[in-house]
């Protein structure tokens, strides 16, 4: 099985022109590292959140024509797929790796669990805002986030709930990017370190019902 720490030409894949030629690339250099990736993490983020945990690693079979702009591995609770669930991405792009907590549009009862996050925020909000870099980003494409959490008022914190239920594609993503220039120097223990660093941090929303 191949290292998962990703090098400087893992994250040029995302400059490669057309989608078949992208798909081949990721196909060929990164995905096989986000299977060991969510080979490698699996067992310690079931520890984590107390449940089972399956990792699950992004095919991008909705596409046809435009290149995916990221790829990722994702760990949630169900074998056969986890975007109904909360769930943890590791994901990778041109620009970026990013370790993240997501409750997206096809979550099974978003109301309900923007519902708990807003009751929970007052008791949350203090300790997540004390992890460095920990971000909230309004896409889970975006490379950029949006605010740090430190910057957050515990009000603005506290209605990043509504952000689920606003709109049909709706979606709460919290964690942390770190820069391919830095990334690509990292080892596999770096890697491994960080992602569970930040799972840990957001297990509590995780395990929110």
């Amino acid at each position: 099985m191949p290292s998962p720490a990703f090098n400087a030409a893992d994250f040029r894949v995302f400059e490669t022109k057309g989608f078949q030629a992208r798909m081949g690339e990721i196909k060929g250099r990164v995905r096989p590292k986000l299977e060991a990736l969510g080979h490698s993490l699996a067992p310690a983020v079931q520890r984590t959140t107390n449940d089972d945990v399956f990792a699950h690693v992004a095919k991008h079979a909705r596409r046809t024509v435009n290149p995916p702009a990221d790829t990722w591995v994702a760990f949630g609770p169900d074998a056969r797929g986890y975007k109904k669930y909360p769930h943890f991405k590791v994901a990778v792009s041109r620009n970026c790796v990013r370790f993240l907590f997501e409750v997206g549009p096809e979550h099974a009862d978003k109301k309900r669990w923007a519902a708990a996050w807003k009751k929970n925020a007052p008791k949350l909000g203090p300790v997540l805002r004390r992890l460095r870099g920990l971000a909230w980003f309004k896409n889970e494409h975006d490379e950029e986030p949006s605010a740090t959490l430190a910057e957050l008022e515990m009000d603005k914190l506290a209605g990043l709930g509504d952000e689920l239920t606003r709109t049909r594609d709706g979606q709460v993503v919290i964690g942390r990017a770190v820069p391919a220039s830095e990334a690509a120097r990292w080892t596999e223990a770096e890697y491994r370190a960080a992602a569970l660093e930040t799972f840990r941090a957001l297990a509590p929303l995780y395990r929110l019902k």
